[in-house]
């Protein structure tokens, strides 16, 4: 929705103009491509990859816990069995390899680092692995603070905001962490909609809503 709506309307939304004129966007629609098809496919609600361990027995590992920010230290799993199962190592898996390499290419020019995923109605700053703030946490919580009063605006959704650790639950390897320990300054989770009615399990008819006022 958000790269549809930029490619249709930046030559007549001037909000969306000079948006692009000062800003550079990279969107990733789909990280866990192959998670992605098998929840189609098999089990609606996987959310792992496929990398296979244990010759094939065992398959998948949580992404958002391979990242190399505080790796296998706190709310994950060594067991690939496990839903939050970690990996092997630190960027153990293909697709974190691949997002931390182009990432890194990329850094001294990356402002905002935002990774979208479901659900709570939460927008999450660093860290996961501990309570102790990042350094510049007054900004992202400001920064944070702004875009939930922003995002209600539109169909008066509430979006709490605040670390993972604090508002959440301990974890560590996540995307965001790694992201703002590598120096990016804006580094957030947002959890869409909802807050546990639905869960996962969005109702369609609330699909395009939840797009509209996080865009």
């Amino acid at each position: 929705f958000f790269s549809f709506q930029i490619l249709q309307n930046y030559k007549t939304d001037p909000k969306i103009s000079r948006f692009l004129q000062n800003l550079d966007l990279y969107v990733l629609p789909v990280l866990n491509i192959d998670g992605y098809i098998y929840s189609w496919e098999k089990d609606r609600l996987w959310r792992k990859n496929r990398s296979p361990y244990e010759n094939g027995n065992c398959y998948g590992t949580d992404l958002n816990r391979n990242f190399n920010s505080s790796w296998g230290s706190v709310g994950i799993s060594f067991n690939c069995s496990s839903d939050i199962f970690c990996g092997s190592g630190p960027e153990s898996e293909p697709e974190t390899r691949a997002v931390a390499q182009f990432i890194k290419s990329k850094k001294s020019d990356i402002l905002c680092y935002l990774t979208i995923h479901s659900y709570g109605q939460l927008i999450l700053t660093p860290y996961g692995s501990t309570t102790k703030p990042p350094s510049n946490n007054e900004e992202l919580m400001q920064v944070a603070n702004e875009a939930a009063a922003a995002l209600a605006g539109k169909y008066g959704t509430s979006y709490r905001v605040g670390s993972t650790a604090l508002i959440l639950y301990s974890n560590s390897g996540s995307s965001r962490d790694w992201a703002h320990t590598i120096g990016i300054p804006l580094s957030y989770t947002f959890e869409l909609r909802d807050t546990g009615a639905h869960g996962f399990v969005l109702p369609a008819h609330q699909i395009q809503p939840t797009c509209e006022e996080t865009m």
